[in-house]
């Protein structure tokens, strides 16, 4: 049987788990400040991947791709702020993963896939 999205009804994909990809992406956003919801974000995305509807299975692999290679980015940026680059890759760090949320929140919202989510940029 097939779901309405949730982007109003009518011809788009059925997106049955939106709530579920928004709070991982909160998770994500609030991980800047508590380290450890990224963490259970990460899980839960790994976790409900294989039973998420077509939409929300794009937002959740690009959610787990945005973890993996943010959590190389920090660990690279740490390690390389005994010299000053480290602190640009930290920088950038935050900015790839905030706007990798936003623009992703903002997708799923509209109960839109993202188009790419391999895409290592935006």
């Amino acid at each position: 049987m097939q779901t309405q999205a949730v982007n109003g009804g009518g011809a788009g994909p059925a997106v049955k788990d939106k709530t579920l990809g928004l709070i991982v992406y909160g998770l994500y956003l609030v991980g800047f400040f508590t380290g450890v919801s990224a963490l259970i974000g990460v899980i839960i995305a790994h976790v409900r991947r294989a039973e998420a509807d077509p939409v929300t299975a794009t937002h959740l692999d690009y959610q787990i791709r945005t973890f993996w290679i943010g959590l190389a980015m920090l660990l690279v940026g740490a390690l390389l702020s005994l010299v000053l680059i480290g602190w640009f890759v930290l920088l950038f760090w935050a900015v790839w993963t905030i706007v990798r949320c936003v623009k992703g929140g903002l997708r799923l919202n509209d109960g839109l896939p993202i188009q790419d989510p391999r895409a290592l940029l935006w």
